[in-house]
């Protein structure tokens, strides 16, 4: 009987580990998604990145409208 015994909790053990690692391929699975997914936005938020610094840099330099950048505010 203490054989038997063993081979069931041999084979309980066992079910209990395919179970477990199947549902830990199953959250690599969606992690591994969520990866591709976040690759993607930071890529397309990098060339917007990008696209902003070639906008900034082509900005005129001086945007004063009186050409005296050393007048204070209206408020003063």
């Amino acid at each position: 009987m203490n054989a038997e015994q063993t081979t069931t909790e041999i084979n309980e053990r066992l079910i209990d580990l395919e179970t477990k690692v199947s549902y830990q391929d199953g959250i690599i699975e969606q992690l591994n998604d969520t990866v591709v997914e976040l690759n993607s936005m930071l890529a397309k938020q990098g060339e917007q990145i990008r696209l902003l610094a070639e906008r900034v840099k082509s900005m005129p330099q001086g945007n004063s409208t009186d050409g005296d950048d050393n007048t204070p505010p209206p408020h003063y």
